[in-house]
């Protein structure tokens, strides 16, 4: 299995246009072979002193996978490919990271 944490930054005010089209491409990501996991994650109201907040125009997409690749093959996938048409717009820029849990 694989972890992929990918930190999107958005144009700034566009965070719910963004989110929008995100719940509409995780419908045939999730059902995609090899998808453990696949959704998006934004700060929490908290009261830790530790919490470092992403802000406002981050969105956090966190995916498992069960292999590298499962995950290839969904970068590739049709629909991904019209989604990132779709959310051009409102993306400043994108890191992934790409981890392998060792616990």
């Amino acid at each position: 299995m694989i972890h992929v944490l990918a930190l999107v930054e958005l144009v700034p005010g566009h965070r719910d246009d963004f989110l929008r089209e995100f719940a509409q491409v995780t419908i045939p990501v999730r059902q995609e072979a090899g998808c453990i996991e696949y959704g998006a994650a934004v700060d929490a109201t908290t009261d830790l002193t530790q919490q470092q907040r992403l802000g406002d125009d981050f969105v956090l997409i966190v995916e498992k996978w069960e292999s590298l690749a499962h995950l290839k093959a969904h970068l590739v996938a049709p629909h991904m490919t019209d989604y990132r048409i779709l959310i051009k717009p409102f993306v400043k820029s994108t890191r992934l990271q790409v981890l392998d849990p060792r616990v």
